[in-house]
Formats: structure tokens, C-alpha cells, sequence
């Protein structure tokens, strides 16, 4: 949430930030109502500093003996207060509706972001990785294919149980998901990060704190009753990332200087209702209704968090790295950033395994596997989440980051594609081995059932 004083004092800035984001809000309103506001507190503090004195002369006039003075005293000490109740009544409609109005208002970019109109305006920082390639098969399968042919992923059976957008992982896929939620969490403990296990629904007002409220609200999954019906503070919902139980742990709270910066990481799985078109680019696991995913959730003191913010892009990118999967760094330009970020970089690994036109020169394409955010104090002041310089000082509002550590299911992805061989089978990442008991490759599991007759050779495990 912008402050008041920045809204009034900036809407220039307010405004651009609006038209670069394509957020639809009436800010004109909000500065009538702001100002309406305003008028009426000052009107109010005149009342209140008149009636005052009123009151005060009520007594002196008593003791004077001048009893019809006194009585046009308390006269006019009741039309005062019946005149400040109007104002104060008038003052709360006004206060709410700015609070609601203020919500929809998006946060400003950081001056450093770069202008433009959309994705295709991103500019890409670097690359890693491609300077020593493994050795590829002359074609690569697209994960979905060879997932279903290994029997590790199982399209058909999730969506029977689930519906569309639901998978299940088997045999040495449920493995290797497995071994990759306990690999990043290994990673980002040296990093200095403190494990958190948060609850999975989540309440209306946890989802406001961090700003999936009220704009998101069709992308969630709602705990009875339907999306498009009212909610409440209290209604609850599936977490679409654990950034919102993580950050909202402090809301409504006053941390200290030597507590920052304070360094959260969280698994779970998460809870989306992804839109778009059916087709290559969604096909498979790369866009699902649930997934599990690490999450680091950073609070900082506001000079900070710039450098933090490039300290969370590195300690992200530090499990590509350990498992030897090429990725790209790309920053987000006005036109391409969220909501709620006042800068943003996506980490994209190679999946080698379907050609797009926006994917690299080798071929395959582009997955992002983590957005890593500077929300500076927007995520703070929707959720009153503060921090005292010192004892002695005000509370000030802290800055939250965050970032993905990383989504895991595009990363099985990139593995059973850039780590697949001639003969089918899939070469486990060095740095996994361990989590999956020595396990080297991964050459399939044994298929069940009577759809497992004619479909060639039954794999099993070895």
C-alpha cells in the first residue's frame, strides 16, 4: 500500500505508475477523498478546540452568578457537539473508503527499472551455464513424454482424481521431488536462513496483507463458498505461495532493529488457478494447479534492501548452480512488473525439450523458476509490519522481499530434459544423489494395470 502522504504529494508519480501497469483505479477519487478528509480533521480540531473553551467558561460563569450566560453556554457546547459527531461520522465513511481505494493503487517502480510496455520489453542481464554443455541426444522428448514413457509423471490419473491441471508424480519422480524440497532447503539453512513450516489455508486478510487481495482474488482457491461471492477478514483459502503465511506472521507487529534482516524460508505446496491457453507452452507440469515450491521471505531496514535484493538473486540462483542446470537472469521492465513490486528479477532455466521462438539459440525455451521482489514498504503498510531503529525511536515501516528458492516442478522439467540420454533414461543432477540414496539414473518405473499391456517393454526400477 502507498501511504496517503506519498499518494497526495506524488500523484504524478501515482498515476505513471498506474498507466505502466495497466491498473485500473480512480485515483482522482482518491485525492478528492483524501482531501475532503483532510478539511473535515481540521474542521474538527476547531470544533473540538471551541468546545473546549465553551466548556471551560461554564463553570467561571456559574460561580459569576450569571446563570443565563451559563445556559447559552451549555446551548451552544451541545450544538458543538452534535456538529463535531456530524464531521467525525462524515470523517469515518471518508477514512474507509480511503483505506479500500488505497488498496488498489500498485506500487511504484524503482527508479532503476526500465521502461517499457510489456514482456518483450524485459531486459535480459545474463546467462550462466551454456559455456560447458553436456552432451544432449540427437532429439530431445518433451518431459511430458517422457515422463508418461518413464511412468513418473501420470497426467491421466491426476486429472481423474483431481480434475485438469493435477498430476501425480511417481517412483523416482515422487523421488526426485522429494530430494529437490530437501536439497534447496539444505542450501538456503548455509545461506543463513531460519525454516518455517506455515499453515495452508490462509485468511482474507493474510492475502490483502501482501497484495494477492483484492486484485487476485479469481486466481485463488476459496475454502467453501465461490470466489465471486464476498468475503471476509476471516474467510479462508489455499496459500498461493507460502510468501503470504510467511510474511503475514508479523503483521500488526513491531520488530527490532536487531532483529533485521530476518531470514525466512518455507516449503509447501501451492494452490493456483492458472489461466490461459491450452497447448505446447502449457503442456505437462510447466503450468499446474498445485505445485511445491521453496519460498525465502527477507525483512529488512529500508536502506537495505536494495542490496539485499541482489543478494536474494544470488542465493536463489545458487541452486541452479549446484545441479548444473543453464539458466538466464531477466529484469522485468514497468510494463511487466506485478502488482505489488517495486523491482523484480525472474531466474529462467533451459528446458531443452520444446523449440520457442523466444527460447535460446540452442534451442528449447525459456522456464521461470523464480521471481525474485523488492516490495520495498508496500507488503509492510497493507500489513502494519514495522520495525523500531531504536528502543527509544518511532516504529518505521520495514521493507519485505522474496523470492522463489526455487518453483520445483519446472525444475523436473529442465532435469528430465537437459539430463536426458539416447536410451531414455535420465542421469540424476551430481549434487541429488545423496537425497536419493546413491541413486545415479533414473531408468523408469514398472507400469500397472491392464492400460500397461501393449505399451512395449515394462520398465522397472533398478
Amino acid at each position: 500500500m502507498l501511504s496517503r502522504q506519498f499518494v497526495r504529494e506524488h500523484p504524478d508519480a501515482v498515476r505513471d505508475a498506474l498507466e505502466k501497469k495497466g491498473v485500473d483505479a480512480d485515483l482522482d477519487r482518491i485525492l478528492e477523498v483524501d482531501e475532503e478528509w483532510r478539511e473535515l480533521k481540521s474542521e474538527g480540531d476547531g470544533l473540538r478546540h471551541e468546545r473546549n473553551e465553551v466548556s471551560s467558561k461554564i463553570g467561571e460563569l456559574k460561580q459569576e452568578g450569571d446563570e443565563e450566560a451559563a445556559q447559552e453556554a451549555i446551548e451552544r457546547s451541545q450544538e458543538l457537539k452534535d456538529e463535531l459527531e456530524a464531521i467525525e461520522e462524515r470523517a469515518e465513511e471518508l477514512e474507509a473508503e480511503l483505506e479500500e481505494r488505497l488498496l488498489t493503487l500498485p506500487m511504484v517502480p524503482h527508479e532503476d527499472v526500465p521502461v517499457g510496455a510489456d514482456e518483450s520489453e524485459n531486459v535480459e542481464r545474463r546467462r550462466e551455464g551454456f559455456e560447458d554443455l553436456r552432451d544432449l541426444p540427437g532429439e530431445v522428448v518433451p518431459h511430458y513424454d517422457l515422463g508418461e514413457d518413464l511412468d513418473v509423471l501420470d497426467f491421466e490419473r491426476g486429472a481423474k482424481v483431481s480434475g485438469g491441471g493435477f498430476y501425480f508424480t511417481k517412483g523416482a519422480g515422487a523421488r526426485l521431488e522429494h530430494a529437490l524440497i530437501q536439497f534447496m532447503l539444505d542450501v538456503h539453512r548455509e545461506q543463513g536462513y531460519v525454516d518455517v513450516f506455515p499453515p495452508i489455508p490462509v485468511n482474507s486478510k493474510s492475502m490483502e496483507g501482501t497484495g494477492q487481495f483484492p486484485k487476485f482474488v479469481e486466481d485463488a482457491y476459496r475454502v467453501g463458498g465461490e470466489n465471486e461471492a464476498e468475503y471476509t477478514d476471516d474467510d479462508l483459502w489455499l496459500l498461493p505461495t507460502a510468501e503470504v503465511p510467511v510474511t503475514n506472521m508479523y503483521r500488526d507487529e513491531i520488530l527490532l532493529k536487531d532483529d533485521l534482516p530476518l531470514k525466512h524460508q518455507a516449503y509447501s505446496p501451492n494452490f493456483r488457478r492458472e489461466a490461459g491457453e491450452h497447448g505446447t507452452e502449457t503442456r505437462g507440469i510447466v503450468r499446474v494447479h498445485q505445485f511445491n515450491k521453496v519460498e525465502m521471505v527477507n525483512f529488512v531496514e529500508p536502506e537495505e534492501s536494495d542490496e539485499r535484493f541482489e543478494g536474494l538473486v544470488d542465493e536463489a540462483e545458487e541452486v541452479l548452480r549446484r545441479l548444473d542446470l543453464p539458466y538466464r537472469i531477466l529484469e522485468m521492465c514497468t510494463g511487466d512488473l506485478g502488482f505489488t513490486q517495486a523491482k523484480k528479477y525472474d531466474i529462467e532455466v533451459w528446458a531443452p525439450g520444446d523449440d520457442m521462438d523466444d527460447g535460446p539459440e540452442q534451442g528449447g525455451r525459456w522456464l521461470e523458476v523464480s521471481s525474485v521482489s523488492n516490495f520495498e514498504d508496500f507488503q509492510a503498510r497493507r500489513a502494519g509490519i514495522r520495525y523500531r531503529p531504536e528502543r527509544h525511536e518511532s516504529a518505521e515501516y520495514l521493507h519485505t522481499l522474496n523470492g522463489s528458492g526455487v518453483a520445483i516442478p519446472r525444475v523436473v522439467v529442465a532435469i528430465l530434459e537437459y539430463y536426458q540420454n539416447e536410451d531414455g533414461t535420465v542421469d540424476v543432477p551430481d549434487a541429488l544423489q545423496s537425497y536419493m540414496g546413491g541413486q545415479e539414473v533414473i531408468e523408469g518405473t514398472q507400469k500397472v494395470g491392464e492400460s500397461a499391456l501393449g505399451d512395449g517393454e515394462r520398465r522397472s526400477e533398478r
